[in-house]
């Protein structure tokens, strides 16, 4: 499973489009599926209301020790930085 973490742009095909932190927890927390990747933009706009924006869902997934593949595709550079940093203090290669 993809998940694609965007308020905006519509998920690739292949993957499954959560506007909001919650909404992935919640696909995460009710699936068996295995977790390929999630592709995670920063900015949530109004579905940052919902859980907050893309890094928070960095914090959670850090707290509960699921270091799944990453990729940004923010176009924030200072919130890509802030994911960028969380990443390499936890995930390790």
């Amino acid at each position: 499973m993809k998940i694609w973490l965007d308020d905006i742009r519509p998920a690739p095909d292949g993957y499954i489009w959560c506007r909001s932190v919650n909404e992935v927890i919640g696909v995460i927390s009710n699936t068996n599926d295995k977790i390929e990747l999630i592709d995670c933009d920063h900015d949530l706009g109004e579905y940052a209301r919902d859980g907050g924006d893309g890094i928070k869902l960095l914090d959670w997934l850090a707290e509960h020790g699921l270091f799944y593949k990453i990729y940004l595709h923010t176009m924030n550079p200072v919130g890509r930085e802030n994911m960028e940093r969380l990443i390499r203090r936890y995930w390790k290669e």
